[in-house]
């Protein structure tokens, strides 16, 4: 793997040829037309520069969150983002190089499920990922809840390593398209991040940097998703799946469920136990059969045919040769491979668990979002950048929507680091998840396809 500049990297004040009018671009994108990727370039270059400032940037933002960005415009500005860093090279490795990015959602560790199934197919991962805000930690803070597990891999590292076993899951660097970190800092104190071509653009810009010639998309729709409405969320897949396209990278997305949490587990260190449990065949449901689906969509974005994708998802996955690449990623970034056979004897516990009982009924909602909340509040995740978590806290989830219940089953379980604040969390349950007395349907899992047969 190299690390290159992008091209077309910022150009600065001394490129241009004439003044930017800056006004008369927000003018423009108010009135509903759209700017040329010349403009978008040039602008974002002084906006790097300092010479167009945060208010500007901010009402050309908004006026695109208003009257819409075209996809030249998205095409264009992942186009910018991507130019203003590094670039990673991975094409001196010899398999196929594929990348998998989920759009976030509640219980969402398919990323900890998936790269080994990817890995053991065949396949080669250099994922580059990030920390979380909000309800739970990211990628990074879940496998740092493995002891001595380490994220921080220098180029060559990263390099040998997935040489070596596959895949490799590190930091991304501040060089990996900084533009975009500066655009959605401000997009995120001026509720300019719903938008279709914003979000698109900078995902889309960090998966092209990643260097991967295979991109695959899980796009979540729903309460515990930042897109709520299914038309939204295929917007956004198909778009994401447009630019992809467009710079020569197989892209291809999956539309799925993020009504009700996807794994049992809310929470760093128990989403990775719930990882590994589902690594090693002894955890089904939701988060298994995702796992499965996304593996084998990212096979078939490889070129093979859509049965003997799914036959080589399930057999890396039942045959234990999926779990085994992961006690290898363990065991390369410095963590302790006992807990691939003994998570919970390894990963930090809470002291105090408590259980829930609804009685006897069926679950006909489960409040997604805001079950990812309690998580938060007890620990789990962060609202500043720099905040510590608490690995050990978190939920367990064991419904779902369209169950049954016994009486004096335990639907949920808080784990917590005092009595006083699990005993918070519980009474707020009964709010959060209802039983009623009428069987419901269980919702789907999957919603649509874009850029697979």
């Amino acid at each position: 793997m190299t690390v290159a500049q992008g091209d077309g990297a910022a150009t600065g004040t001394s490129a241009r040829q004439r003044p930017l009018e800056v006004p008369v671009l927000i003018a423009r994108k108010r009135d509903g037309g759209a700017l040329s990727a010349d403009e978008l370039r040039e602008l974002m270059d002084a906006y790097l520069d300092g010479e167009v400032d945060d208010a500007q940037m901010a009402a050309l933002l908004m006026a695109g969150v208003l009257r819409g960005f075209t996809d030249e415009e998205a095409i264009a500005l992942t186009d910018v983002l991507l130019a203003s860093g590094e670039v990673v090279d991975l094409s001196a490795l010899p398999g196929p190089t594929v990348d998998k990015h989920s759009t976030g959602g509640v219980g969402d560790t398919t990323t900890l499920i998936v790269a080994p199934m990817l890995a053991a197919a065949g396949c080669q991962l250099a994922k580059l990922s990030g920390r979380g805000l909000g309800h739970t930690g990211g990628t990074l803070d879940k496998l740092e809840a493995i002891p001595g597990f380490r994220v921080d891999l220098t180029a060559q590292e990263l390099t040998d390593q997935v040489a070596e076993v596959g895949l490799a899951i590190a930091a991304a660097t501040g060089d990996l398209v900084p533009a975009d970190k500066r655009l959605y800092a401000l997009r995120d104190v001026t509720a300019t991040v719903a938008s279709t071509a914003l979000i698109a653009s900078s995902v889309m810009s960090k998966k092209l940097a990643g260097g991967a010639h295979h991109v695959l998309l899980d796009v979540k729709v729903g309460d515990g998703a930042f897109l709520r409405a299914p038309q939204e969320a295929h917007a956004l897949a198909e778009l994401c799946v447009r630019i992809g396209t467009a710079r020569g990278r197989r892209t291809a997305a999956l539309v799925t469920d993020m009504s009700q949490p996807l794994s049992d587990a809310i929470g760093n260190a128990l989403e990775v136990g719930a990882a590994i449990e589902v690594l090693a065949g002894t955890r089904g449901g939701r988060l298994r059969e995702l796992s499965l689906q996304l593996t084998a969509a990212a096979l078939e974005l490889t070129g093979r045919s859509p049965a003997a994708a799914a036959a080589a998802s399930a057999q890396v996955l039942d045959s234990g040769a999926a779990l085994e690449r992961f006690r290898a990623l363990v065991i390369a970034q410095g963590g302790d491979p006992r807990v691939v056979d003994d998570p919970w004897g390894l990963l930090p516990r809470a002291p105090v668990v408590a259980e829930w009982r609804p009685g006897p009924g069926h679950v006909t909602v489960t409040g997604c979002q805001r079950l990812g909340e309690l998580a938060g509040r007890l620990g789990a995740g962060r609202s500043r950048a720099g905040d510590a978590l608490d690995l050990a806290v978190g939920l367990e989830l064991l419904v779902r929507t369209g169950d049954e219940v016994a009486d004096g089953e335990v639907a949920a379980r808080v784990h917590a680091r005092s009595q006083d604040a699990a005993d918070a969390v519980l009474a707020e349950l009964a709010g959060v998840v209802s039983v009623g007395s009428e069987p419901v349907a269980a919702p789907r899992l999957e919603h649509g396809r874009v850029g697979l047969g």
